[in-house]
């Protein structure tokens, strides 16, 4: 490794790397072997202070995501209930095509906010997790998910509905806030 003569010889070669083990990374990483392409906010100084944040992807609107959340929650909740109507003695799952068509809508506009996987997938999970719960151990030991086919509509179709609008946020089809997103990873 090749020194700066404008530096002394009891100065490291880099100031970003401290010790031995991150000088093949920082061989590897031109922002660190060139000073001028380091970025100052990502500086030791800079993130030893107290209340520091790394600059990175937020979200830009936590209430909006926590209502589409929420309602992700309550989709869930309600089409366990109205999955087992019947119109007359015609079985009618009121609540599993409900969930089939909103549970995209929520995913979706979630991804508008930020399209990351964790995120943009946040309603789903909620919905799942209230099916999940509310179903199989509900309120009082009652059993809201009996094995009939409106139960199985109720969960594969809203669980397919759901991932196949999370396939769209991550391919990059919703152009939200933030842009399509580039989830491959393959630069």
């Amino acid at each position: 490794m090749r020194r700066d003569p404008a530096l002394p010889k009891s100065a490291p070669s880099n100031p970003a790397v401290r010790n031995p083990s991150q000088r093949n990374s920082a061989l590897r990483n031109p922002a660190l072997r060139n000073p001028a392409l380091r970025n100052p906010a990502l500086s030791d100084s800079a993130l030893s202070e107290p209340g520091s944040r790394l600059p990175g992807p937020g979200l830009r609107r936590p209430g909006l995501f926590a209502l589409l959340v929420l309602d992700g929650l309550l989709l869930g909740a309600i089409g366990l209930v109205l999955t087992p109507m019947y119109a007359g003695a015609v079985p009618t799952p009121v609540g599993a095509l409900l969930s089939i068509a909103l549970l995209p809508w929520l995913v979706l506009r979630t991804g508008e906010l930020d399209a990351r996987p964790g995120m943009a997938g946040a309603p789903l999970l909620a919905w799942l997790l209230a099916v999940g719960v509310l179903g199989v151990g509900g309120p009082g030991g009652d059993v809201l998910l009996p094995a009939t086919w409106q139960s199985a509509l109720l969960v594969f179709g809203g669980l397919f509905a759901g991932l196949l609008a999370l396939r769209k946020v991550l391919m990059g089809e919703v152009a939200g806030e933030r842009g399509p997103t580039d989830v491959r990873g393959d630069d």
